[in-house]
């Protein structure tokens, strides 16, 4: 063993290996890639479909969705693939230049040229706008809770009895207690 001033001295003359830096941020190192995506192939439909009915306005809105958009040769315009509720193609075709004004209002001059109309059921707008939510778990009042825990208590094993247990909460949470869950 060394004693302390041969252990300081040894210390001093070696230096430790210096701390490895962490990694960059991901988003900066990949906003030059984006940036350079956006500009060669735009924003794509995913920009428009979540601002739709503020584009179009609420009466198209209900009737039509952006499927695709296809940017055109350089120095063109692109075309926007529109899904649309089969009666109302014709007023879609009808009200066409303005929508492709508005579209280009949106994602710049000259991006959309011309529209592509295709006829077809569209996604309810609520299931495009928001994510499913889960339901909340409701408290299992303590009676309940009690009696289950009661009836699970004959189980051979621990392991067996807990998972009863939590498979009965659940069921208890989500249904009425009678029957399955719904």
């Amino acid at each position: 063993m060394p004693t302390d001033a041969e252990a300081r001295a040894i210390l001093a003359s070696k230096r430790p290996r210096p701390l490895r830096r962490p990694a960059p941020p991901a988003g900066k190192s990949l906003a030059p890639l984006i940036k350079a995506l956006d500009a060669r192939f735009g924003q794509g439909t995913g920009a428009l479909e979540n601002r739709w009915p503020e584009i179009v306005g609420e009466q198209l809105a209900r009737v039509t969705e952006p499927v695709k958009l296809s940017k055109g040769r350089p120095g063109q315009g692109g075309a926007l693939e529109l899904r649309v509720v089969g009666p109302a193609a014709a007023f879609v075709q009808h009200q066409a230049p303005e929508i492709i004004s508005r579209v280009n209002l949106f994602l710049g001059e000259g991006a959309v040229e011309r529209l592509r109309i295709s006829q077809g059921p569209i996604k309810p707008r609520a299931a495009r706008a928001q994510p499913q939510k889960r339901p909340v778990d409701r408290p299992l009042d303590a009676a309940r809770d009690e009696a289950l825990s009661a009836s699970v208590d004959p189980a051979a094993s621990d392991g067996l009895r807990q998972a009863l247990l939590n498979l009965g909460r659940r069921a208890l949470k989500t249904g009425d207690g009678s029957g399955p869950a719904r």
